[in-house]
């Protein structure tokens, strides 16, 4: 069987799926009972200065009948004293001693009170440090989070604290509410960081009541903006892991985060550079057993690959990502509709006429009206694929057209020339 151990800048695990720091890694509690499930890490719920919480905290974006396709949530670090936790990761630690526990932490930028947090931290036995730069509501307008996070001199700078202080690995969560995450991850190389998580969460509202025009959710009838995760934001968190992956200058191993689901999901941050990943929202909808399929899909695939250990997945995919303008030119594919298959909703039709190329038309064959792809000048949008509610019915297929492989770039060059 695959091999499924896992190890990001010298933290190890019996598996790379942790729970990210949030509501689930509030307590020794629900630690272990993540733990007996199988999960192969925990990151802490933030710990600093104790905070109060409202509520309501919790908001969710739904789509038709798929409940949480998005969270948004306007909940803070951790409202418990430092040294209850501290207790509690003692406690997980000792019973699970294969287990990562890594410590989330949020202090004032002040160089004494990270030194002091560090160091009563590390005392209770945590694998690893994540630094929390990426916040987006409440501690953000303290001076902390995202305050920091977007700012890459000051993430340099309290990054270099902490290492100063640290002697287990520290890993920097970066913000996505920046114009370029490479710049903050960078940074947090330059500041001796031996590894960068993401994505935190998204600034974001979910909602207004239209009856009664309160924000969703609401603090007695106001709200703030909050952070936004969940299975939307995977195209995003797997864009900013890419970048940072394909970056000379990061260069250090990342956890990718931000709207894992399932085990597809991680192989898909594995390919694109990421070394582990972490779960939070599928959690919270799903509850801790999830990590059963995750583990078993995981291996299975593997297996079926021939796959024998992380290492053959990582970064595998990440190279293949570029800019446009090298991209081929020449590649062409046009849709192809299976009449058999076909149940004539014009769906299809309806979106090429209205929404793209105008490239389906209907036609009479044998007086049997039909949808026929015009692939003289179909432009291979995907659109109708996409459209089409009968599985496998239109298919996109590579058309033969002699041209050798040209990028934008390479013809630029050419006129110039």
């Amino acid at each position: 069987m695959a091999n499924l151990q896992s190890n990001l800048a010298g933290i190890k695990s019996p598996n790379p799926f942790w729970l990210a720091s949030a509501p689930p890694t509030n307590s020794g509690y629900q630690v272990l009972r993540a733990f007996d499930a199988g999960w192969g890490g925990a990151v802490w719920k933030t710990l600093g200065t104790p905070i109060v919480n409202v509520t309501s905290r919790f908001a969710a974006l739904d789509y038709k009948q798929n409940k949480i396709i998005g969270l948004n949530n306007i909940e803070l670090i951790t409202d418990r004293p430092l040294e209850e936790n501290l207790q509690e990761i003692r406690e997980c630690k000792a019973k699970y001693p294969d287990r990562a526990i890594i410590g989330s932490l949020m202090e004032v930028p002040e160089r004494g009170p990270w030194h002091e947090l560090v160091k009563r931290v590390q005392a209770a036995g945590v694998d690893g440090f994540e630094l929390n730069f990426g916040c987006p509501h409440g501690m953000s307008e303290r001076g902390m989070g995202a305050a920091v996070g977007q700012h890459p001199d000051i993430v340099e700078m309290i990054t270099a604290w902490v290492v100063e202080a640290a002697e287990v690995p520290v890993i920097v969560k970066l913000t996505p509410n920046i114009t370029d995450v490479r710049a903050t991850a960078r940074a947090a190389k330059r500041g001796g960081a031996h590894a960068i998580s993401m994505i935190n969460t998204i600034n974001s509202l979910i909602g207004v009541d239209i009856e009664t025009w309160n924000p969703i959710p609401h603090v007695d009838g106001k709200s703030s903006h909050g952070g936004y995760c969940g299975p939307a934001v995977k195209p995003i968190a797997l864009n900013m892991v890419n970048e940072c992956a394909r970056d000379s200058e990061v260069g250090i191993p990342i956890s990718g985060i931000g709207g894992v689901s399932t085990w597809q999901d991680a192989v898909e941050f594995f390919l694109l550079g990421a070394t582990n990943v972490q779960v939070c929202t599928a959690v919270m909808h799903h509850g801790f057993r999830i990590v059963e399929d995750m583990i078993d899909g995981l291996s299975n695939y593997m297996d079926s690959r021939g796959i024998g250990a992380l290492d053959g997945l990582i970064g595998q995919a990440q190279n293949k990502i570029t800019t446009w303008e090298n991209l081929n030119l020449n590649y062409q594919i046009v849709a192809e509709i299976d009449q058999e298959k076909c149940i004539h909703c014009s769906k299809c039709y309806i979106a090429c006429e209205d929404a793209a190329h105008q490239c389906i038309d209907r036609v009479l064959v044998d007086d049997v009206a039909m949808l026929k792809v015009d692939q003289n000048h179909c432009v291979g949008c995907n659109l109708c694929m996409m459209v089409c509610p009968v599985e496998d019915c239109i298919e996109m297929v590579q058309v033969a057209n002699g041209l050798p492989p040209e990028s934008w770039k390479q013809r630029s060059s050419t006129v110039t020339a």
